[in-house]
């Protein structure tokens, strides 16, 4: 009977028996690894087919810039038209929004308006200083110009906050060889900078305001209409709906 056991059909049955008793351990480590991939962070994962993020490419940041207007003025000007009072009007107001440094006031030198700039110089510290400067903060200056041939404006500049972004128009990769599926370079640039130039105050991107005090008068109201009010909508929709 001892000689049966080494019978190629004993092998067999043998071989036959390990195999089964190895396929649950592979499907156990199977599940296994399942588990363990499952847990494994998703947050790692990337692919060529997600855009990357523009606002992170044109970030906007508050910082100083100088803040300029120009005013034309031409050489038969002798006193400030509405148009040019306008211009100094909205430059005081975004002053006075932005900064409490002082106002540079910039003619003209070696233009051919050079001298109807200086008559109008005093008209313009007068209009500053009815908008709320301070005349002591307005520094009278000039600058030359490089074209004596050109109808130099008069500028008025000061350095305050300002919220603004990178500058446009920067290609650093080949768009036609690029393949990587993703949002070119300048995309986004201009909206970046739009959004930027409409921000009334930018200290509101560092931290919220403070709350203003509620009326008190325009509560009451409210509350008043909302206990006196009997009809409901129900009610006021069967009237509409009734008179047709």
């Amino acid at each position: 009977m001892a000689q049966h056991r080494d019978t190629p059909m004993a092998k067999i049955k043998t071989s036959a028996r390990h195999r089964g008793f190895s396929t649950p351990l592979i499907a156990a480590a199977a599940i296994a690894a399942a588990l363990l991939s499952g847990c494994a962070s998703r947050d790692d994962l990337t692919t060529g087919g997600i855009p990357d993020d523009y606002r992170q490419r044109h970030p906007i940041v508050v910082t100083e810039a100088e803040q300029s207007v120009d005013i034309p003025v031409a050489s038969t000007d002798r006193r400030l038209n509405t148009a040019q009072r306008d211009m100094i009007r909205g430059f005081a107001q975004n002053y006075g929004s932005r900064a409490t440094g002082p106002v540079y006031l910039l003619t003209p030198e070696g233009s051919p308006n050079s001298n109807a700039a200086r008559q109008l110089r005093g008209q313009v510290r007068a209009e500053l200083s009815a908008r709320g400067i301070a005349s002591s903060k307005i520094v009278n200056s000039s600058y030359v110009t490089l074209d004596a041939k050109d109808a130099a404006p008069i500028r008025l500049t000061f350095v305050g906050t300002t919220a603004m972004t990178s500058q446009c128009g920067q290609w650093p990769k080949d768009m036609i060889n690029d393949f990587s599926n993703q949002n070119y370079y300048n995309f986004g640039c201009a909206t970046q900078n739009n959004l930027a130039a409409q921000i009334a105050n930018p200290e509101d991107l560092v931290a919220p305001r403070g709350m203003t005090p509620i009326d008190a008068t325009r509560r009451n109201a409210a509350i008043k209409e909302y206990r006196e009010r009997t009809s409901t909508i129900e009610e006021v929709g069967g009237t509409a709906a009734g008179s047709f």
